[in-house]
């Protein structure tokens, strides 16, 4: 299991990149529109993502968050890419210390609601990353209808890239 989340991660990291290198090419105005149902723009989208792999981190480091970042908390891209390089150094850090017991634990923690809920770490681990393909994939829409695809971003085309 231990091999299958640390290249899980290492793909989550590519496709991340490439999707914030294409997001690099739009306008101003094309990152911040109002196009993405629940989040409103590109721009709160990738901040959604980036909140949730750190809340997922924060959790599976025993602590339960109230709380997660908000667009506003970014001023642009730049500040955006700048803080998720940070967590996801953190990230890569936590799967350093993982092993397959570990990976196999019951980690508890309570939700915004302070309800508890309990998981084995790998299923959570392997949630937070099919949560953000899935809002990679939202963007990726929109970039390639905007004329900046990012391209090829599946799992198995991530692990040829050298």
């Amino acid at each position: 299991m231990y091999k299958i989340i640390t290249n899980l991660y290492q793909f989550n990291n590519w496709a991340n990149k490439r999707i914030l290198d294409g997001c690099a090419k739009l306008t101003p105005e094309q990152y911040h529109e109002p196009s993405l149902g629940n989040f409103g723009s590109v721009h709160a989208t990738l901040v959604h993502i980036l909140a949730v792999q750190w809340l997922w981190l924060q959790r599976w480091q025993g602590q339960s968050l109230s709380s997660f970042f908000e667009p506003d908390d970014f001023a642009d891209l730049a500040a955006l890419r700048n803080h998720w390089q940070k967590v996801e150094g953190e990230t890569q850090a936590f799967i350093g210390t993982c092993s397959n017991p570990t990976l196999a634990k019951i980690s508890s923690y309570r939700n915004f609601n302070n309800e508890e809920w309990s998981y084995p770490l790998w299923q959570m681990m392997l949630h937070q990353a099919n949560h953000a393909t899935q809002h990679r994939s939202e963007i990726a829409l929109l970039l390639t209808e905007w004329g900046h695809s990012p391209g090829m971003m599946d799992f198995l085309y991530s692990m040829d890239v050298k």
